[in-house]
């Protein structure tokens, strides 16, 4: 069940975080910032048999959205639970009126990217020492609507 996080689910997130990301991972206290202090970031948590197995993290910036971080518990993945995080998230963004979604991804991350491309992101650029250890990052784009009307905006 995908739903927001909220502060219980945060050790688990910095868990699983620590655990796929072990070169660079985000602190634990910038998922406590992303939930409480961010005012653009929305962090969702995947929940299975009452235990968080993934979580994505996103910001709505205007009109575009961009994933922030996306996990997935190596027991759970292949299961398309990135998908569906992934689904959800680009729904939301369009709701709130964002017309692209963008991410990096490291270059040397080719099932995140085969992922992402499934999911209709197309790679526009690189992004040249863009992790701490100095690897590259594709910049990939997915256009995702989104645009109000009018109408939509005095509501």
């Amino acid at each position: 069940m995908i739903r927001l996080a909220e502060e219980k689910d945060i050790d688990r997130i910095a868990e699983l975080e620590n655990l796929l990301f072990a070169d660079s991972p985000w602190p634990r206290r910038e998922f406590v910032h992303e939930l409480y202090e961010n005012p653009f970031a929305v962090l969702l948590a995947e929940e299975e048999d009452g235990r968080v197995v993934g979580y994505l993290d996103y910001w709505i910036l205007y009109e575009q959205a961009q994933i922030a971080t996306i996990g997935v518990d190596p027991e759970y993945q292949n299961r398309g639970i990135a998908g569906a995080m992934l689904s959800y998230a680009e729904r939301d963004a369009a709701d709130k009126g964002c017309e692209t979604f963008s991410l990096e991804v490291r270059v040397s991350n080719a099932p995140a990217k085969h992922l992402y491309e499934k999911h209709g992101f197309i790679q526009v650029n690189i992004r040249k020492g863009y992790y701490e250890n100095g690897e590259d990052a594709y910049l990939m784009v997915k256009p995702i609507g989104g645009q109000k009307d009018d109408a939509d905006t005095r509501n």
